[in-house]
């Protein structure tokens, strides 16, 4: 891993196209690449079915052939002047296995130019477990991609060891669209399972697919979670099962009683649900973690230089943010190196994180620049709580945007002040407080001039929060409005001030 505060020279941004061709949908997104950060600004979903009929026939859906294809040409549409190397085109499971695979591929060709590349179930589940750690670089355990016809079970073993297998267990490979049948399907799980189970169990469980993302969005309002971002939203073994046990016991009416579920989705969740309860329970899993990460992005960590895949995803999509307004992303280093020697001093909140948090907060420091002045606290806190940022997780997220909110205000609470509440402790909020005080600080001391943060420092020693300045330069930095702003950090640290 690169330095915190050093990192190369970034590739300039572009924009990346990947379809999906899959079991049960087709999804085209169009990425905005920064370096390591990587922002969907696009993205159209069809629910084909493509594989619906698989475990009857052996060959792909007409319904969905016709679906997908057209969807296909539609893309091909929106997409009509990229270069070859801008679109990547995969096909997974249901069009791998059906016997009229190749020749829906080459419908696609001739009627779209697309070339579809078909992935192997091995590829699958390595670009799956890369998209994992492309959400979440540090992520343990075990990952599991369902999609409509195949689960990839990916143990996370590094970038380049990964071990997977592909298992037919899919809700078309275990009989949806029709009506669950909870103790039969249960016995064809456990058969399929069975030989794999203790290869894969682990404590965590990386949990990838459209129909598991809806599993946790739905456990979110039975839990009544206040802040419904699901990406690396986590679900303890007891509530997975609770829930997924619950699901399958719902009809198709019961379902479509419930507000946020995908309409699409309703013939396939239960299933989804089963396989999930019998991962949990064979596989030993304490942690559900749900990635918003699968196989698209991994494909693009792939093709990304190997010094640009070391970077910390969460450091440089908080620096891309900022640069998307305009702001040089040379203060939040200066801001960086300025801060940390005072941090660095107190005891752990986020242990083995509060460098990465530190570093992250420094780079979002103008991010409300160009918002109105009665309003940036509260929509810089806004933006940073659910922006598409990768690399943290969900306390992270309310942390970081507590420190974006106290960048701006010395108000006592944020807006969502019942989310922060909820997810931090008291002790993160005075830190959080404290961190958002101190980058305000190195902001109105030098006027965003990095060169004036260089003639001053921040150190704490005993019960004392000591500024400096270099000699000659006392009048030049310590005005009346920089006194304020080192009170107000010294207050949120409990300490004294003293100016020197």
């Amino acid at each position: 891993m690169w330095p915190l505060g050093d990192s190369p020279t970034r590739p300039e941004g572009r924009q990346a196209a990947v379809i999906d061709v899959g079991s049960n949908s087709v999804r085209l997104v169009v990425y905005r690449v920064d370096g390591r950060a990587l922002w969907t600004i696009y993205n159209e979903k069809v629910v084909a079915g493509l594989g619906r009929d698989m475990a009857a026939t052996g060959r792909l859906s007409p319904e969905g052939i016709e679906a997908a294809v057209g969807a296909l040409r539609r893309f091909r549409a929106v997409l009509d002047g990229w270069r070859a190397d801008e679109v990547t085109a995969a096909a997974t499971a249901a069009v791998r296995e059906a016997a009229d695979g190749k020749a829906f591929l080459k419908r696609v060709m001739d009627e779209t130019g697309l070339e579809v590349r078909v992935l192997s179930g091995e590829e699958e589940a390595r670009y799956a477990a890369l998209g994992v750690r492309c959400g979440q670089p540090d992520a343990e355990g075990v990952v599991g991609d369902l999609g409509g016809s195949s689960l990839e079970l990916v143990r996370l073993n590094g970038i380049t060891q990964i071990e997977g297998v592909t298992l037919p267990l899919g809700p078309f490979a275990l009989g949806a669209p029709k009506a669950l049948d909870p103790e039969r399907v249960r016995r064809v799980i456990d058969e399929r399972l069975a030989p794999q189970a203790n290869r894969f169990a682990s404590p965590e469980f990386h949990a990838v697919g459209g129909a598991w993302r809806n599993l946790a969005l739905l456990h979110m309002q039975l839990a009544d979670y206040p802040l419904h971002v699901a990406h690396q939203y986590q679900i303890s073994r007891a509530d997975g099962l609770d829930l997924a046990r619950f699901v399958q016991r719902q009809s198709r009416s019961s379902l479509e009683r419930i507000p946020g579920l995908s309409k699409k989705r309703f013939d396939t969740l239960p299933y989804a649900a089963l396989v999930l309860d019998r991962l949990i329970d064979r596989l030993g899993v304490e942690k559900v973690v749900v990635s918003a990460y699968g196989v698209r992005e991994g494909l693009l960590l792939d093709a990304m230089a190997p010094e640009v895949r070391q970077l910390d995803p969460l450091i440089e999509g908080c620096e891309a943010l900022t640069a998307q307004h305009g702001i040089s992303p040379e203060l939040g280093h200066a801001l960086e190196a300025w801060v940390a020697p005072l941090f660095e001093k107190l005891p752990p909140m986020f242990p083995g994180r509060d460098p990465v948090l530190l570093a992250a907060a420094c780079r979002l420091a103008d991010l409300g620049a160009r918002l109105h002045p009665d309003h940036r606290a509260d929509l810089a806190f806004e933006q940073v709580l659910r922006a598409p940022l990768a690399g943290m997780n969900h306390e992270e997220r309310c942390f970081l945007a507590f420190v974006a909110f106290a960048r701006h205000s010395t108000a006592p609470q944020p807006p969502d002040a019942q989310v922060v509440n909820r997810m931090l402790s008291s002790e993160r909020r005075q830190r959080a407080r404290a961190l958002g005080s101190a980058i305000r600080l190195g902001c109105d001391l030098s006027g965003r001039n990095i060169r004036l943060l260089e003639k001053s420092s921040l150190d704490a020693k005993g019960d004392k929060l000591r500024l400096t300045t270099l000699a000659g330069w006392e009048d030049m930095l310590m005005g009346e409005q920089v006194a304020r702003r080192a009170q107000s950090l010294a207050q949120a640290l409990k300490l004294n001030l003293e100016l020197a």
